[in-house]
């Protein structure tokens, strides 16, 4: 028996070389290893840099846990991640819904539809500095700004916006989801053309209207793309530098201040890229158990 096995091993080991599996990996080898070093190298040259104290200019000093140490008894990084969470649970509560409705809404339109599509499209084509630039002169805090201006003609206002504590973040969410809505909405018209027509039919033959034909064949067929969303949002929201950055830097007084902005600040101001990267450490370890955690608490709904 055990020499029939060997006598198998060996012909298959002989028909694999034969059919061109040698072959097929010295053909795929240099572009594993190019992803590899361009792939995962950052990765653990980050994980290094971590754990040392370097400018990138003066020799690189191993630090060990001094760097994550720093980082975690920082008095701003509470007020940058609570300021994190509150941009994600706004744009969660008030952005995530957008784009949804948006794709139901061009989906139900039969005629004019691309027009739609066309428009809430629009904003991912404007580059994103021009677009922030842009909103930056809507929020003019007087009272002839573009939105002051609107606002007063209801008698409201005006309002401070960026150079207000308690709006700026709200203003920042707002033009955020007014630049993501549109290429979002793409992914859910996508996943809408999968929808079988016929049960659209049947909901209309039982005299079921718009809003509970999204709500008892739409949404629930769906469900798997909607859940994916909410996780890549949550990750992306998480992340969120560019708009704080150049809306307020970070302020007024600290108001949207983030955990990226803190990171760059670690980096390109004081010139440690060893706490940055300890911190980008972090965050990553935090997104990672997020999406483990919701990978679980989800799976049941994205199969039922």
């Amino acid at each position: 028996m055990f020499q029939q096995r060997t006598q198998k091993s060996g012909r298959s080991v002989i028909t694999w070389y034969r059919s061109g599996g040698l072959s097929a990996i010295l053909f795929a080898l240099p572009l594993v290893l190019i992803f590899l070093y361009f792939s995962w190298g950052p990765i653990i040259r980050g994980l290094v840099l971590s754990f040392q104290k370097n400018n990138l200019v003066t020799p690189a000093e191993w630090v060990g846990w001094s760097n994550f140490s720093y980082v975690l008894t920082d008095p701003q990084l509470p007020q940058a991640a609570l300021n994190t969470l509150y941009f994600a649970f706004l744009a969660l509560i008030f952005g995530f819904p957008v784009p949804l409705f948006l794709a139901v809404f061009i989906s139900e339109l039969r005629k004019t539809g691309w027009l739609y599509n066309v428009l809430s499209y629009l904003p991912a084509v404007v580059p994103p500095v021009a677009a922030i630039l842009l909103w930056t002169f809507f929020y003019d805090p007087s009272g002839s700004g573009v939105f002051n201006s609107i606002l007063g003609w209801f008698g409201i206002g005006p309002f401070a916006w960026l150079n207000s504590q308690t709006l700026a973040m709200p203003a920042i969410v707002l033009e955020a989801t007014w630049a993501g809505a549109g290429a979002t909405s793409i992914i859910y018209l996508a996943a809408l053309t999968g929808v079988r027509t016929e049960l659209y039919e049947a909901a209309e033959l039982d005299g079921a209207g718009i809003w509970s034909r999204v709500w008892h064949v739409t949404l629930p067929q769906i469900r798997g793309i909607i859940l994916i969303m909410m996780l890549l949002q949550l990750i992306g929201t998480f992340q969120v530098f560019t708009e704080p950055f150049l809306f307020t830097g970070g302020g007024p007084n600290n108001a949207t201040m983030t955990v990226l902005l803190l990171i760059y600040r670690y980096a390109f101001v004081n010139g440690d890229f060893g706490a940055a990267t300890a911190l980008s450490v972090l965050l990553a370890g935090v997104l990672c158990a997020l999406s483990v955690v919701y990978h679980f608490v989800t799976r049941r709904w994205s199969t039922t």
